[in-house]
């Protein structure tokens, strides 16, 4: 164990108790209830940046720098490049890259947009080339996610490299990963940084990540609980396909167990109705004790198909005995009222036919139409997923991000992933900052939906360590909410006075600064040199995007609203125009908060205002500021300056 983990370990503990004790404090004692509308809000939006806290102290408590594999390479290999409507010529570049990997693998264009002309480019290229089959027509596409379920049934590669459009890898990207699933015959994915090659230094919109890919990925690694990020990563089809296997099963049982509990409400209903007769109610009783006893045998691991069937031939005997009583039933009043008309001539009374049987079971509580209502059910039960392009779906599709929920669930099912710190490819990031917060909502709204579709913390399967891993990346993106707290609280004490503490007193001074402080050095000595300001910076700068993210994801998981996808542009194109009207909320925030900074002066000047508690809130504004400076930068970003050509460097 290093000194560096070492003091890594012992300044998250420090980080975490001196951070539940200023939180308790802050609950127990320093609530100024007489303006309780914004104190409580903040103590619940430091509460929140605690749980924060510890969710990033628990990352890195076994942040693991792995060695090299030790087994040589081995196994095929299939290089996917998923595309829909990039440039030709980039994706091109991509795949030749692909071509001149040194392991020898087959390289597959995955072309969403079904082109001609890239379809021409794979084959001068040589490269194979899998756009959707028809099977797809008018069904659910899910994305990048459909892309790649689309041609894992195509392709047969023991391991598959996925890349997207722009991510042109190194040569040795097979040699240097391959090794770790022969070392471990459990490893599903083995995961490689992102690297951007057109991003500067001062890089404002904050598209490098280091912070990610390095020590988070890493702590997340040690967790087992490195995730698939989209694209540079090595996966194992055996898993995918088990993953896929197992989804569908899941799938079928859980629509089959609908399909059953909706059949035994339909029969204890129609059982209760007072226009049943008595004596059917006894056959509707027992058919929907059938239905029960097949839901439990489904459930206790039998034969789907076997159950329905028998299930199916029940419901039709009980039909026929319905309707062999009711037209028994029909005959004998019929006759008996032909013969009071005085037709006494032995003629057969008039016969029932099937305008007369329809009209008989219409009735939506009739005991006909009951069972005809769950012999429709099980017809309706079908094993190959007709509402699908194709029942196996081995990328997750619960998402409009497949990478994070598919990691998700080969952990629940015990594979075991890995995070290679090693730039083995380089791709482009947005230049423009519309892309980029196109890119950024959408990661956002990806992952809500995985939270509010499939909780780690109570999906089965996961470890405990592996639960806080996911979550932890999920509940960063409702750091929104909280912003506005953090940028409310200066403004209003600032301009009406107000406290959301009792006292800007030494308790609040002695409990607050030791946990900041130590907060922020253990963020430098986890970062070890690698620039974490950018990071910090858009946590809070993005805050309309983050809550927009949490509002459509809402809709779209609980209320079924569409959520809309749109591809990241990465061709160089850059808007045209500054988009004030995308960060107007952040441009407000600045011009409220610099007002409110002069009012909180002005009363200083005047002597109606606390001179610790301006102090106080005129720092914190100047740190919202300067946080909030980066969406101007960005807004004003132009792209990566040209490099110098060779004769400039040599004058």
């Amino acid at each position: 164990m290093t000194a560096r983990f070492v003091a890594i370990r012992v300044l998250a503990l420090l980080s975490v108790l001196l951070g539940v004790n200023y939180i308790a404090w802050r609950w127990l004692a320093s609530i100024n209830w007489e303006a309780w509308w914004i104190a409580v809000p903040l103590v619940v939006a430091e509460t929140y940046s605690l749980i924060d806290t510890f969710l990033f102290a628990v990352t890195m408590w076994r942040a693991r720098d792995r060695p090299a594999p030790t087994s040589p390479p081995q196994g095929t290999v299939d290089v996917l490049i998923t595309t829909y409507n990039e440039p030709v010529e980039m994706v091109a570049a991509t795949a030749a890259a692909a071509q001149r990997i040194a392991y020898p693998h087959e390289t597959w264009i995955l072309d969403d947009g079904a082109r001609p002309e890239m379809r021409a480019a794979a084959a001068d290229l040589g490269v194979g080339y899998i756009t959707r089959s028809a099977d797809w027509a008018d069904k659910p596409r899910h994305a990048k996610a459909g892309n790649l379920n689309n041609a894992l049934l195509r392709t047969d590669g023991e391991f598959l490299l996925i890349l997207d459009a722009d991510q042109v890898p190194d040569p040795l990207i097979l040699h240097r990963t391959l090794g770790y699933f022969a070392d471990d015959p459990e490893v599903a994915l083995v995961q490689t940084p992102q690297w951007f090659v057109n991003v500067d230094e001062a890089d404002p919109l904050g598209s490098q990540a280091p912070l990610f890919y390095g020590p988070i990925q890493q702590g997340k690694d040690g967790w087992n609980a490195a995730f698939f990020c989209g694209s540079n990563a090595i996966l194992r089809r055996d898993a995918l396909m088990q993953l896929g296997i197992v989804g569908y099963v899941r799938d079928v049982e859980e629509s089959t167990s609908r399909a059953l509990r909706a059949a035994e409400n339909l029969l204890a209903r129609a059982a209760r109705s007072r226009q049943t007769p008595a004596s059917l109610r006894g056959e509707l009783s027992g058919l929907r004790e059938k239905v029960t006893a097949a839901r439990r045998e489904i459930a206790a691991g039998g034969a789907i198909a076997d159950v329905t069937y028998r299930l199916d031939a029940d419901v039709k005997k009980a039909s026929a005995s319905v309707v062999s009583r009711d037209v028994a039933a029909l005959h004998s009043d019929l006759r008996i009222v032909h013969e009071l008309a005085g037709f006494d001539d032995g003629s057969d009374a008039p016969a029932i036919d099937e305008v007369a049987l329809a009209t008989l079971s219409s009735h939506e509580f009739s005991p006909l139409g009951a069972i005809e209502s769950v012999s429709v059910l099980l017809s309706a039960l079908r094993v190959d997923r007709p509402d699908q392009a194709q029942p196996i779906q081995p990328m997750a599709t619960i998402s409009v991000t497949e990478d994070m929920a598919t990691a998700m669930q080969l952990h629940a099912l015990g594979w075991r992933s890995v995070y290679h710190h090693e730039i083995l490819a380089h791709g482009l990031a947005p230049e423009d900052l519309r892309t980029m917060l196109t890119q950024r909502l959408r990661w956002a709204q990806g992952t809500l939906q995985v939270m509010l579709r499939d909780n780690p913390l109570v999906k089965k399967g996961l470890s405990s360590g592996q639960r806080l891993m996911y979550f932890a990346t999920m509940w960063s993106y409702l750091s929104g909410f909280t912003a506005i707290v953090y940028l409310a609280a200066p403004v209003i004490y600032l301009t009406l006075g107000v406290m959301p503490v009792t006292a800007w007193s030494l308790d609040f001074f002695a409990r607050f600064l030791p946990y900041f402080i130590v907060n922020q050095v253990l963020f430098l000595v986890v970062a070890r040199g690698i620039r974490t300001w950018r990071g910090q910076q858009y946590s809070l700068a993005l805050f309309p995007v983050w809550i927009r993210a949490c509002t459509t994801a809402f809709s779209n998981v609980v209320l079924h609203r569409p959520l809309g996808f749109a591809v990241t542009n990465k061709d160089g194109r850059q808007d045209s125009g500054i988009p004030w009207r995308l960060i107007w909320p952040q441009l407000t925030a600045i011009i409220v908060l610099v007002v409110a900074m002069l009012i909180g002066l002005a009363r200083i000047a005047v002597g109606t205002a606390d001179g610790t508690g301006t102090l106080v809130n005129t720092v914190w504004v100047v740190y919202d500021l300067a946080v909030l400076s980066v969406i101007v930068q960005a807004a004003l970003y132009r792209g990566p300056a040209p490099a110098p050509t060779v004769q400039e460097t040599t004058t």
